[in-house]
């Protein structure tokens, strides 16, 4: 259940360009926006120079990369990863990319475009697989209440 598991969650101290005490770290600080009970794992790199936004309940996991932007393509913009959803270890988000309230990415995906809210996405790059029942996103609101 989420509330055991951020029954004593406080908010990280993050400094610039530095590991936090849980093991990830973020560029351009001032632009990412932390929501509450989030959970972010290890060796996870966050870009947030063209605005990162992570809402409540959010769990991303160990050496994901998160981009708000991008030198390889010249992308740049703000990435939002929306109430409760739950980003797969290894996994990449690219500039531009919002994903929605609940969705599930599976691990080692490539995000470059928006996902809906309610779905699992994964892949290279990632794509809508399925949505999840009524019942699924009924499990995963009641964990956050």
């Amino acid at each position: 259940m989420t509330e055991k598991r951020f029954k004593n969650w406080t908010p990280p101290e993050i400094k610039e360009g530095m590991m936090t005490k849980y093991n990830w770290l973020v560029q351009n600080k001032d632009n990412l926006q932390l929501g509450n009970k989030t959970d972010i794992g290890a060796f996870t790199y966050i870009n947030a120079k063209g605005t990162v936004i992570i809402d409540d309940f959010v769990q991303i996991g160990s050496h994901c990369s998160i981009y708000s932007v991008s030198t390889i393509d010249n992308k740049e913009g703000p990435v939002m990863l929306k109430k409760n959803c739950r980003i797969g270890t290894h996994s990449v988000i690219m500039p531009n990319v919002t994903v929605g309230n609940n969705s599930i990415i599976g691990a080692f995906s490539f995000v470059n475009c928006d996902i809906p809210a309610n779905v699992v996405a994964y892949g290279v790059p990632a794509k809508i697989k399925r949505e999840l029942t009524a019942g699924e996103i009924e499990k995963l609101e009641e964990d956050i209440q």
